[in-house]
């Protein structure tokens, strides 16, 4: 071989084999952190932890209770502690208050989604305010933030109601004897209100009537998304990789080709979504030139939120205006966002009062005996969103070198102990939202209990003291900063919602059947472990008027 092609195919060779070895011959300064011994010489531990927890089993023993490893890993190692990723890269995993509000608040222009142009939600969602980033992330969120006030809200309580006691009926006919309990899908009926009290609230549109088993490809569409695409998360990262050469229109029709089914079936879904979206974005907008008086007759009655957003994106200057790809991306994000979480939450809750007989039939009566505020309820809900975060931690990338300071020390593998620990650029870093949540050190050594009567009590005193950066209740369930969710309050208002409506009508009791809580973009409930079908089976029984 001459020496031109052996150059090159040596250089090929390099290339291909450095993202390999880099981490074994270049230090981190993460690498004095104590973390979990790394399981695999190219996957590390963030296969065994990072993967399960996005939904994919472990090929060994088919496990999907990937938040169940984080937590022993917070327990076993603190606030802050080293994963390893795909190649043996250090990944900073973190619950520490002052490290999450430097991250999430106070350095938060360098802590982004990540450094490729663009990833897998960009790709199939559009430039929604759930993936942009900098500077196009502040713009749609000063436009959005208003559209998500109390005021709002407060127009779209009684579609809320009018939503839940459709459900009411629909399930009373299912369930019409007070002596026989009937074994019922809870997740299934909750995916079904909440999607519906999206899309009515949140785009003036009707997925369901709950009258028949009719179906809907919008709302279909966006039920399978998150199943489907945590089954294909390993594209994600040829996504992200391709963009720094590809746009997102050659990357999209080079997904809608692949060998592969399942990123076939993800790409037909977002279509789906996307064609959709076009459609009634178009069909509200033509709603809006006829003024508001042809919009009282529509879904939602002109107060919904794309509605409102859509007035406010013609009024706005023409250098804050959203796009029309944008106002699209940020209908299915919204749905995407809303659907799963609150949803599964509300799955959580009574599942969790199916169990607790005695706690169920307190709310019950603090709602039948209402007399102005609902205490005990609103610390039922405060308290699962505390020990059962829906979204139990998310990815940050730095974008340049920067530091990350404790607000306790850390010790280190060699025993010392630090206060802050240097990030290079390209670190990545996971706010573990969960063990903040349930951190001993602040909520005391009953942290991990299912215990509603401490939000009726004072709380710790050094909950004050550690200024968690939360945007709720000292929680990291809805994050923090300017990326924290912006429909945390529309998801409360359905919570509450919901359980008012349905527990003055039915008891719910556990079926013998075990039930399994999996990772996932949100930990979402099976009936046992070798099930991967998002199910709750609860007995539920009518109660006499």
């Amino acid at each position: 071989m001459s020496l031109l092609p052996l150059a090159i195919v040596s250089a090929v060779v390099a290339c291909l084999g450095w993202p390999v070895i880099k981490h074994h011959v270049i230090s981190s300064p993460l690498d004095v952190l104590n973390g979990p011994k790394p399981s695999s010489f190219f996957l590390g531990t963030f296969y065994t932890l990072a993967m399960i927890e996005m939904g994919l089993p472990d090929t060994t023993t088919g496990n999907r209770q990937g938040w169940r490893n984080f937590a022993q890993s917070a327990d076993a190692f603190g606030r802050a502690w080293l994963a390893r990723g795909f190649f043996y890269a250090p990944v900073l995993v973190i619950h520490d208050p002052k490290a999450l509000h430097t991250a999430m608040v106070k350095d938060e222009h360098i802590w982004q989604k990540g450094l490729a142009p663009s990833d897998n939600l960009t790709l199939l969602l559009g430039p929604g305010v759930l993936s942009t980033r900098a500077g196009q992330h502040k713009r749609q969120r000063k436009l959005l933030n208003p559209v998500f006030s109390v005021a709002h809200l407060r127009d779209m309580t009684h579609i809320f109601y009018n939503v839940a006691h459709r459900v009411h009926a629909a399930l009373a006919k299912r369930i019409p004897s007070t002596e026989i309990a009937q074994e019922v899908d809870i997740n299934g009926w909750m995916g079904h209100i909440t999607l519906e009290m999206l899309g009515q609230a949140g785009l003036g549109y009707s997925f369901d009537d709950f009258t028949d088993d009719k179906t809907d490809t919008y709302g279909e569409s966006i039920k399978l998304f998150f199943p489907k695409l945590s089954a294909t998360r390993f594209y994600n990262l040829f996504t992200a990789r391709l963009s720094w050469y590809l746009p997102d229109p050659v990357i999209r029709q080079i997904g809608r080709s692949a060998p592969t089914k399942g990123i076939r079936d993800v790409m037909k879904i977002s279509d789906t979504m996307m064609q959709r979206s076009k459609e009634i974005v178009a069909e509200k907008k033509a709603k809006l030139e006829k003024g508001d008086a042809a919009l009282k007759h529509e879904v939602g009655e002109g107060k919904d939120i794309m509605s409102i957003c859509l007035r406010a994106n013609m009024a706005a200057a023409d250098n804050e205006k959203m796009t029309d790809e944008e106002i699209l991306a940020q209908m299915s994000t919204f749905i995407l966002a809303g659907m799963d979480t609150t949803s599964n939450a509300l799955s959580r809750i009574l599942w969790l009062l199916s169990g607790r007989q005695d706690v169920q039939a307190k709310l019950r009566a603090e709602i039948v005996e209402a007399q102005g505020g609902l205490p005990y309820l609103d610390a039922v809900c405060r308290e699962t969103l505390r020990v059962y975060a829906p979204v139990t931690l998310a990815p940050r990338v730095a974008t340049q070198d920067t530091v990350i300071p404790f607000s306790a020390p850390v010790r280190t593998r060699d025993g010392r102990e630090i206060t802050e620990i240097a990030a290079p650029r390209g670190t990545i870093a996971l706010m573990h939202y969960q063990a903040s949540n349930t951190d001993a050190a602040l909520w005391g050594p009953d942290a991990r209990e299912w215990k509603p009567e401490r939000w009726l009590a004072p709380l710790p005193a050094g909950l004050e003291d550690a200024r968690i950066p939360g945007v709720y209740a000292h929680l990291m369930t809805f994050a923090a900063g300017t990326r924290s969710c912006i429909g945390f309050k529309f998801s409360q208002l359905e919570m509450k919602i919901v359980l008012s409506v349905l527990l003055p009508a039915f008891s719910f009791e556990l079926t013998d059947k075990p039930v399994a809580w999996n990772s996932s973009a949100v930990i979402y409930p099976t009936m046992g472990e070798e099930s991967s079908k998002p199910e709750l089976l609860l007995m539920v029984k009518a109660l006499k008027a």
